[in-house]
Formats: C-alpha cells, structure tokens, sequence
C-alpha cells in the first residue's frame, strides 16, 4: 500500500514540515516579496497533493462521486495541521484563509483532472 502511494506520502511529509516548522527558519523576505505568497503556496501544495493522489489512484476512480470523496484526505490533513500549527507550535497560527486556499488548489486538481481525463482516454483507445 505504501509503494503505491509513496509520492503523496512525501508530499504530505514535505507540508508537515512547512506547516510545523518555525516562522523564521522559513523567513523569506527579501528573497521574493510577494504579497500573501503564503496561500499561494499553499494552494500550490495541496494541489499536488491531491494530484498526485488522482495519479497514483487513476484506475481506481471510476465516477466523480469516488473523487470527491479523495479530496476529503488532503482536505481533513489541511484543517489537522492548522489545528496543529494553535496547539502545537508557538510561532505560528491556524488560520481559515489557509483552509479556503488548500481548499482552492485541491478543487482545481479534481477540476484540471476531470478536464484532461476524456482526452487521455481518447488517446488511449485509439
């Protein structure tokens, strides 16, 4: 179970660690000065995240009703960690914004995938 799933299984490793770790160990100012370049990180991440589930999962989805229903791990992992980030950490806060922004980039994963699919399938078959 765990071969099949192993790149999900680091991205989420990967956004444990960002989610976790001090503020300032991850400081970038100066470097890019990006307005709320947080939640576009954020967005970014859960979209792979979720991506990498639909790949890793392709042939197991079979009507979206199974798709949506993935989303709701990365989803729930995204609302534990800003749980986590209020009790566990002290230099960092949970916060709705960042919830609505992984929210966003796992929508647009499922969107994006069941955009390409048809057309995989097309190519496929022929």
């Amino acid at each position: 179970m765990i071969r099949n799933n192993i790149i999900s299984i680091l991205l989420a490793l990967v956004i444990l660690y960002l989610s976790l770790a001090s503020a300032p160990s991850l400081d970038t100012k100066g470097l890019f000065d990006i307005p709320y370049a947080d939640k576009y990180a954020h967005f970014g991440l859960y979209f792979l995240f979720m991506a990498a589930i639909l790949v890793e999962h392709k042939t197991m989805f079979t009507n979206t009703r199974q798709m949506i229903m993935a989303a709701f791990i990365p989803f729930t992992f995204g609302i534990v960690i800003e749980f986590m980030q209020s009790g566990l950490t002290l230099t960092r806060k949970g916060d709705i914004l960042d919830v609505i922004f992984n929210s966003c980039g796992i929508a647009a994963a499922v969107f994006l995938w069941l955009l390409v699919k048809p057309y995989h399938r097309q190519e496929t078959k022929s």
